[in-house]
């Protein structure tokens, strides 16, 4: 990955998180904290590594990817903006009625939304069934919380992916370690995740969720995996926004007219 690569896509990681709390304030409702810390995991995809068509997000052949923490939406809905798929205008009647931008991703409503989540624990199992019925022909991308991990359903897709030998899914977890009520260790203990998760069977490989670099090189590795690989990105909750950072506060809830000031003042400063 060149100079030049790196720097445009950390330009569109900003960026996200700008239209991310741009449109969560339009909406006075939404999920700043998860959001935030996805922007550089849902921008290397989009802009690096998934293929995609914008002009035809109906092609078959194209990657998929299922964003499982479906309340990190305006996140996804950022990149397929950027991306091409509907103006960026259309990010601020997020969760309006009539918008094809609700409050979680819905594939019948809005361009480039592979598949309809918001339920926890549930878009692992899809990705599974897409990765099954896309063997040869597509790779899929499923991105959960580390919160979210709880849920009894994923550790099901797990072992089912396992014995598939889905070689052409990566789990990626957004190990924020802040869920909706405060630290996810203080809710349900993890223990160790990619521990947990080689003991199923799968090949487990580490990141810092808000490096490019460092994305990449695991990727690299998890692609090369004869079967399902999972990918566990350190990241922070609310990234980049430092009264947002590592706050259960900024789970659900939207920045006023104040806040977002204050929030966009301080992405503006980043390199």
């Amino acid at each position: 990955m060149n100079t030049e690569i790196l720097n445009g896509l950390k330009e569109k990681a900003r960026e996200n998180r700008v239209l991310s709390l741009k449109s969560i304030a339009a909406a006075k409702s939404g999920h700043p904290g998860g959001s935030l810390s996805i922007a550089e995991i849902v921008t290397y995809l989009y802009f690096y590594k998934m293929r995609v068509d914008p002009q035809n997000p109906a092609w078959e052949a194209r990657d998929r990817f299922v964003l499982s923490k479906g309340h990190a939406a305006p996140a996804l809905y950022a990149a397929l903006a950027q991306k091409g798929y509907f103006p960026k205008e259309t990010l601020f009647t997020l969760r309006k009625v009539g918008s094809i931008l609700q409050g979680h991703p819905d594939m019948k409503k809005t361009p480039g939304v592979d598949m309809t989540t918001g339920s926890l624990g549930q878009g692992l199992s899809a990705a599974v069934g897409m990765a099954i019925a896309g063997r040869g022909r597509f790779r899929v991308y499923c991105l959960v919380g580390d919160g979210e991990m709880q849920e009894g359903q994923i550790w099901e897709a797990v072992m089912l992916a396992y014995q598939q030998k889905l070689s052409n899914l990566v789990l990626l977890v957004d190990n924020n370690k802040v869920q909706l009520s405060g630290p996810t260790d203080e809710i349900i203990a993890r223990l160790d995740i990619a521990a947990k998760l080689q003991a199923f069977g799968w090949q487990t490989f580490a990141a810092d969720g808000h490096d490019f670099v460092s994305l990449d090189e695991a990727m690299q590795k998890a692609e090369m995996c004869e079967g399902p690989a999972a990918i566990v990105c350190d990241t922070v909750k609310g990234k980049g926004v430092s009264f947002m950072e590592g706050s259960a506060k900024w789970h659900g809830n939207a920045p006023d007219a104040e806040r977002l000031a204050a929030a966009l003042a301080e992405l503006e400063k980043e390199d």
